[in-house]
């Protein structure tokens, strides 16, 4: 699609106009039908500047592992602004180049002659990792129109998932190969495309923000808990995958206590499972600019709990390597699917004036279901047996989907 230079840079550097024809341009497709000049607006939404922001941006977190506490510190994104690049670009720039730092103090410190220094190494990493994600969500929040934050939302997750992939097991790979110095080079030379997205990408525009740090901690508590629906949508953000989030805590016990062969899950499970996920993740993006926010959550929420009703029916059916990669696709398609329209909610109901602290503190929220609901997933399997297990999982994730009603009143995008 690039052919030169002179593409590259226009990309980055859409006219001020731009989003507002593009935004125009995707209110009419969503009440037009399927045609050739629909197709056309499709693609002005689809290939354009912001969603290639997205996804760079997304791998660029993927590399190192983001912090779960990170919203402590998020008020400071809001708050401040750094003497170069604006708001938003000046943190990003200033945590991508501390964070590659981080990556080669890591690589290159001691642990026998000074472990110290190596714990200090990873803390920073941690930190500027977190902090990179924090920046990049908010960036990605005001950036993007609402019509646009399924598709985005879904090609910073894909990106997301590509760094991790590189990280992990690319990391693993060139360790057989070189010293951890090196490969620790390597990752902080793996950030320079963020780095380089940041340098060129547009600053946001965003009307008012804090003036004062107390305002920055203390005001986005105060606009969101003063909602009508503050306490429900809160409950909605724990419940809404929790039943997808019990079902993968014990999939790979499962796999193995039915009869498949560690070579069958790696194979089928972990690698073809993870295209099948990114191509979820797209395609859930791709259906949102249709359907809306609200709608895709109950579309995909439906899905996702039918394909953990799956596992139950592996469970009757047993070690068949067909049956496992259909049950596979069809759960991280929806799993997919659903955790994009996850994101995209998130991120549209935060106020602009607080993305960074509001955003930092929903993703936050997210992460606890994944350790709460784990923990009895062992005992309720070993009493429950697999299929009454995965039924249990279908089941619950029913108050998660219930809530949308609750929660819709405000938002029918």
């Amino acid at each position: 699609m690039v052919q030169d230079g002179t593409e590259f840079w226009l990309i980055f550097n859409e006219p001020a106009g731009a989003a507002e024809k593009i935004s125009a341009a995707l209110s009419s497709y969503s009440h037009d039908r399927m045609n050739p000049m629909s197709h056309q607006r499709l693609v002005s939404i689809v290939i354009n500047r912001r969603m290639l922001v997205a996804f760079v941006m997304g791998f660029s977190c993927g590399l190192p592992l983001p912090y779960t506490l990170k919203f402590f510190w998020s008020p400071l994104f809001d708050r401040y602004t750094l003497p170069f690049l604006g708001r938003r670009r000046g943190w990003l720039l200033a945590s991508q180049l501390s964070l590659m730092a981080s990556l080669v103090w890591l690589g290159f410190s001691n642990p026998a002659a000074h472990p110290e220094l190596l714990v200090l190494s990873a803390l920073a990493v941690a930190f500027f990792s977190a902090s990179q994600d924090i920046v990049v969500d908010a960036y990605r929040r005001e950036d993007l129109p609402d019509r646009e934050l399924g598709l985005g939302s879904s090609l910073y997750i894909n990106g997301y998932r590509v760094g991790m992939l590189l990280a992990s097991g690319g990391g693993l790979i060139l360790a057989d190969h070189m010293s951890f110095s090196l490969v620790y080079l390597i990752m902080a030379l793996c950030l320079l495309p963020g780095l380089i997205t940041t340098i060129l990408t547009p600053e946001p525009h965003v009307a008012s923000f804090p003036m004062t740090l107390k305002a920055a901690v203390v005001d986005p508590l105060v606009e969101y808990f003063s909602r009508t629906d503050a306490m429900w949508i809160l409950i909605f953000i724990l419940m809404y995958k929790i039943g997808d989030t019990m079902a993968a805590a014990m999939t790979i016990p499962f796999y193995l206590d039915i009869g498949f062969s560690k070579t069958q899950i790696g194979t089928v499970v972990k690698l073809f499972g993870f295209w099948a996920t990114v191509a979820g993740t797209l395609f859930g993006g791709m259906v949102m600019i249709r359907l809306g926010i609200i709608r895709s959550l109950w579309v995909f929420g439906i899905l996702q709990a039918l394909s953990t009703a799956g596992f139950a029916l592996l469970a009757t059916i047993g070690p068949n390597l067909t049956a496992l990669s259909a049950v596979i696709s069809f759960e991280n398609l929806s799993g997919g699917m659903g955790t994009s329209a996850y994101a995209a909610y998130m991120a549209s109901i935060t106020d602009k004036r607080f993305t960074a602290t509001q955003y930092a503190l929903l993703t936050s929220l997210m992460g606890i279901p994944r350790v709460l609901a784990s923990a009895p997933t062992g005992y309720l399997a070993t009493h429950m047996g697999w299929e009454g297990f995965f039924m249990f999982c279908t089941v619950i994730a029913l108050p998660g989907l219930i809530l949308i009603l609750r929660i819709s009143g405000k938002r029918q995008g």
